[in-house]
């Protein structure tokens, strides 16, 4: 279990980044749902269980990760953006990422 050190952006640069408004932001998503295949995973439910900040359930954009009513990490797949913040935003990387297969995913209007 890899182990990274949380280091908070510096106020100043923190202050400097435009407010977006997300919800704007995902109204212009198309989504195609591939049911039969999850591109996000938990790697290892114990190492969820041991997090004492849970910083999944912060750091994604849309929402993906949340606690059910017994305290684990769910994933909701079927909303991801593709951003890739949970690549790197678990401190133990103990989230799998892979792209979704052909023809599903996210399709983006513009840009």
């Amino acid at each position: 279990m890899a182990k990274r050190k949380h280091q908070p952006l510096d106020p100043e640069l923190e202050a400097s980044l435009p407010r977006v408004d997300v919800d704007d932001l995902i109204a212009s998503v198309k989504y195609y749902v591939d049911e039969d295949f999850a591109h996000l995973w938990i790697k290892d439910r114990a190492v969820c269980q041991q997090c004492q900040a849970k910083p999944c359930l912060a750091f994604c954009p849309v929402g993906v990760y949340r606690l059910d009513r017994q305290g684990q990490v769910m994933v909701g797949y079927q909303a991801c953006v593709e951003c890739g913040s949970c690549r790197v935003g678990c401190p133990f990387l103990n989230i799998g990422w892979a792209l979704p297969r052909g023809g599903y995913g996210v399709a983006y209007k513009f840009g």
